[in-house]
């Protein structure tokens, strides 16, 4: 998924995952490009966190109802996440995040940034899991996440427009 940028993850996670995902999928109705990849700190054997991006080029309906209807009312069918609009990227975005770490035993941080940009719709979604098996026990702000992904969706859209 060349189009893809994560570049802002880079400084935290700077080791390369030797075997992402990708998926894609092209048909008349609908273009689909779907990659996954772990996050690795330096010296780390396994990933840290993790990172999906998916894009969805709509060809036959516009997606604008669906996807307002699937993430303004996100925080109503998913307990315990924030669901905020955000201005500035694309037509449409929502940011949906949740971060149960108490302390630095245990617990989660989750965000999503859902972008719809005419008929194309991009997700870009981050987690790390605590638990007592890891070894980064530090993993970075969710403001800092929700900034890096805002930067880097903006990017990606940029260059799906090239």
């Amino acid at each position: 998924m060349a189009a893809n940028s994560h570049s802002s993850f880079e400084d935290e996670y700077p080791q390369n995952d030797a075997s992402p995902t990708h998926n894609s999928l092209k048909d008349e109705a609908l273009d689909e490009s779907y990659c996954s990849l772990g996050l690795k700190k330096t010296g780390s054997s396994y990933s840290d966190a993790y990172l999906t991006m998916q894009v969805d080029l709509h060809r036959r309906t516009d997606p604008a109802p669906e996807f307002t209807a699937t993430w303004s009312n996100y925080g109503d069918s998913h307990t315990g996440y924030d669901v905020s609009p955000v201005r500035g990227i694309g037509d449409e975005a929502y940011l949906v995040s949740q971060d149960t770490t108490s302390g630095t035993t245990g617990g989660s941080r989750y965000a999503t940034l859902a972008v719809r940009d005419g008929w194309v719709t991009y997700t870009m979604s981050y987690s790390v899991y605590l638990s007592s098996y890891d070894q980064d026990k530090d993993p970075p702000a969710l403001a800092d996440v929700t900034d890096w992904l805002k930067t880097d969706s903006r990017a990606t859209l940029e260059r799906l427009k090239d």
